[in-house]
């Protein structure tokens, strides 16, 4: 293992962050306090490809107290808490395999390391360690005895990828789409990201975001959350969208919507969350204003040609910490951030726990389903049930003193009638 025992510091760094995380997650708890008592998930073991964040902690403790032998490896080089991953380890007995900064041989180092527990439950963020699964099977190196059960997939590039596996067929074992979950997408997505990514821009830069013209790519669930928040601070918020409804949304919520190669002439601050390749691109980089920063909120590192502007620059340094400046042969600057990674994890801390509290309660129950049920799933893509959504909500609402009405049984009678509205 990475971390030394010895270093007691880190450890208790890590656990006391821990534990804010765990009273920030009232709904996890609950789940947590259930789990323990009738032990869903014992003897299981179950490999988890996620950040290695305070909040993942909450959820690893969570599996285990079901019973569940669980190992962590991290889902991108520089989201992992160091100090996190250490008390994991020696506090809670939760092999961790992740160090921030890792480079790709060791990224996928670690990914082996978790599936050499041969775990029946999977948890991934982005796909990686299904996608390495899937590869390993199709080269002859993975035996058919050691697929797992079924997975969960936490986000909305992940989803993609395995929904386009199912499509051809190649589709190994069952996937609950957690991403999916109405209590995950519309909060996590769209709360989470839009203020952590503000966080990891705020704190690479320092810089004030009232008054400047902030270009968001894509307007889907991440994207909305990002323009939205960069409209609180006082931004001039711009969108580009290829998607002509989610354009029109863009334009109905009050924003100005136009083509990228328009957009980064006037843009202070450019982020990306679209989930594709080359959204900006090399002959983008030329026409952008003298000073401009450029990070990522999708999920993998694709979405800027960050090879393309090296190609194009003709000095390149770091002037902080995953903060690099590009001078183009035009002289203009461009400050990249965190390599065009996950800037919300590499430059901050990612969700607040209060918002992960929903999407890790779902992949908790979603988990103690897989147990359940993995017998009668096909290899195919699910929706988390609508009753675990349900029952999130409900749990999320009275963690927040929220009270609610319920139809009378004349209502539901009214609202199910073929007679209904006369």
């Amino acid at each position: 293992m990475k971390y030394d025992i010895k270093d007691k510091s880190l450890r208790k760094s890590g656990k006391d962050r821990i534990l804010w995380a765990l009273e920030r997650m009232p709904v996890l708890e609950l789940v947590r306090k259930d789990f323990s008592e009738k032990k869903p998930l014992k003897g299981i073991t179950i490999g988890a490809c996620l950040h290695v964040t305070t909040e993942t902690a909450a959820l690893a403790i969570t599996l285990k107290s079901a019973g569940a032998n669980v190992a962590v490896c991290a889902s991108n080089p520089l989201s992992t808490q160091d100090d996190t991953a250490a008390s994991l380890v020696f506090d809670y007995g939760i092999p961790v395999f992740a160090v921030k900064g890792e480079n790709n041989k060791k990224y996928y180092q670690h990914i082996y390391s978790v599936l050499g527990f041969n775990p029946q439950i999977t948890l991934d963020d982005g796909a990686d360690l299904i996608s390495t699964i899937h590869k390993q099977f199709y080269s002859g190196k993975f035996p058919k005895s050691r697929l797992p059960w079924a997975s969960t997939e936490e986000t909305t590039t992940g989803v993609i990828r395995l929904k386009a596996l199912e499509k051809s067929g190649k589709l190994l074992y069952p996937i609950i789409a957690v991403n999916d979950a109405y209590t995950k997408h519309l909060f996590d997505n769209r709360y989470g990201t839009g203020q952590s990514t503000l966080d990891g821009i705020l704190r690479a830069t320092n810089k004030l975001i009232a008054g400047t013209v902030f270009l968001t790519c894509g307007y889907g669930w991440c994207s909305r959350g990002i323009a939205q928040k960069a409209r609180g601070l006082g931004a001039n918020v711009i969108v580009a969208e290829v998607d002509p409804l989610k354009a029109l949304e863009a334009v109905m919520d009050g924003f100005l919507v136009m083509p990228i190669k328009d957009a980064v002439k006037r843009a202070d601050i450019i982020v990306t969350a679209t989930g594709d390749i080359n959204v900006i691109r090399r002959e983008h980089f030329p026409l952008m204003k003298d000073k401009v920063v450029i990070a990522n909120s999708g999920h993998f590192n694709v979405e800027i040609e960050t090879e393309a502007l090296q190609e194009i620059s003709r000095s390149v340094k770091e002037v902080k910490p995953l903060v690099k400046q590009f001078v183009l042969k035009n002289n203009k600057r461009v400050y990249l951030l965190a390599e065009g990674r996950l800037v919300n994890l590499s430059c901050a801390e990612g969700h607040p726990a209060e918002v992960m509290d929903m999407s890790f309660a779902n992949q908790a129950l979603s988990c103690r389903f897989i147990a359940e049920k993995a017998a009668k799933l096909s290899r195919k893509v699910y929706k988390v049930p609508d009753f675990i959504d349900q029952r999130v909500a409900k749990l999320k609402l009275a963690s927040l003193g929220v009270r609610i009405d319920n139809l009378t049984r004349r209502q539901k009678e009214y609202l199910h009638s073929w007679q209904a509205g006369t």
